[in-house]
């Protein structure tokens, strides 16, 4: 039985790389010390990723439009289709945040938005496109799970079809947003009119299945238990399964953070710190044993939390974020520098190295030209970027 099990033997068990049942996943959660949850996490960390590198990379979250027919009660930032509020960036505009992050380093965009009920596929195998042509170099890390199960409808096309266009438009890999808690009771009571569990897992089944690789995100400290918490983590970890026995590359990483509160509907609940953010990350390295990373967010948690997740399991940093509005919209707002990402990776002893998308080290000539650029803008203020609140 598992309760006969020592908890110190499931994290032993875990870092040397065997598999956490759903049982046993919740156990840790629950009673594990949250030093001794670490310990393991790193072990883990360490013997998937033994060098002296922990990474980071540039890109810039843009957000083309506010404008979403889904109802979210943890969102700050969505508009609905009739509100003075909403916007859609031209593409004039679109072009320019690229072209600022790619000054900057960047090699990268994460683009998303809302659920838009107007626009036709085209309209996106256009933007992207436009991208392409522009700056045929960087990676567009765009439209959420969501948004693609979105376009199917608004479309009448099968999913199949959608994820095909957009890849021959330009986009070069999916991000894991929109996942919240991947369990359909939590799903109903948090939101309306979005995608269901089964519907978001099947965008990135599909989305594998064509060659793209994705990330997998958890929003978690609202409404959900945590044998939810850990159902999520299972599903996420079958899907993978079932991706790589399939001879495709499937998840790149995971990234979880705590629900941010101010300006939802949601602002009652109590939050979840710090001490809740590193147990979860260090549980979800234990569980996650198919995944190679686990980012850390510091941009919901800020520097020294962000920092103290490279202990519980995380491998990567994350992104400086030259741009991100989800979050600030509710209420957080952290900003970092280049050199205080890269500093926090070397105070605990590793060399700090940007990354792509797939986690591959870019070339040292090209890290360093976005080092030099960093450098510049921090001493030309007036031209800096402005510091945005994080919305999740």
């Amino acid at each position: 039985m598992i309760a006969t099990i020592a908890v110190d033997e499931l994290l032993a068990k875990a870092a040397a790389g065997d598999r956490l049942s759903p049982e046993e996943g919740v156990r840790l959660l629950r009673e594990a010390p949250l030093a001794s949850l670490g310990r393991a996490a790193d072990e883990a960390t360490r013997r998937r990723h033994p060098g002296p590198v922990r990474t980071y990379n540039i890109d810039r979250n843009i957000n083309y439009t506010n404008v979403c027919t889904a109802v979210c009660d943890f969102c700050a930032f969505y508009r609905g289709p009739k509100s003075d509020e909403g916007y859609v960036l031209s593409i004039d505009e679109l072009l320019e945040k690229v072209r600022e992050t790619v000054d900057l380093g960047g090699e990268q965009i994460l683009l998303q938005g809302g659920l838009h009920p107007d626009f036709k596929l085209d309209w996106y195998e256009r933007m992207l496109g436009q991208i392409k042509q522009a700056f045929p170099q960087v990676n567009i890390h765009g439209f959420s799970p969501p948004e693609i199960y979105h376009f199917g409808k608004v479309n009448k096309l099968p999913l199949e079809t959608v994820l095909a266009r957009l890849k021959e438009a330009g986009l070069g890999s999916l991000p894991g947003g929109g996942a919240e808690i991947l369990v359909d009771r939590v799903r109903r009571e948090i939101t309306r009119g979005k995608v269901l569990t089964d519907d978001w897992l099947d965008v990135m089944r599909v989305w594998h299945r064509l060659g793209g690789r994705s990330s997998a995100t958890m929003m978690f400290g609202h409404v959900e238990t945590l044998q939810e918490r850990v159902e999520h983590l299972e599903r996420l970890r079958r899907l993978q399964d079932e991706s790589l026995d399939a001879g495709h590359k499937g998840f790149t990483a995971f990234i979880c953070w705590t629900f941010q509160r101010d300006n939802t509907r949601m602002d009652h609940l109590e939050p979840a710190g710090a001490h809740e953010y590193l147990r979860t990350n260090a549980v979800a390295r234990l569980y996650l044993d198919n995944f190679d990373n686990l980012q850390s967010s510091w941009v919901t948690q800020g520097l020294k939390v962000g920092q103290l997740a490279l202990l519980y399991g995380a491998n990567d940093m994350g992104s400086l974020m030259i741009e991100e509005n989800v979050v600030a919209q509710a209420g957080t707002v952290h900003y970092l520098t280049l050199g205080e990402i890269r500093d926090a990776i070397t105070e605990l002893g590793y060399q700090p190295r940007q990354r792509n998308v797939h986690y591959q080290l870019v070339d040292p000539a090209t890290e360093e030209r976005a080092i030099q650029a960093a450098r510049r803008a921090a001493s030309a203020p007036a031209a800096r970027l402005p510091a945005l609140p994080v919305v999740s």
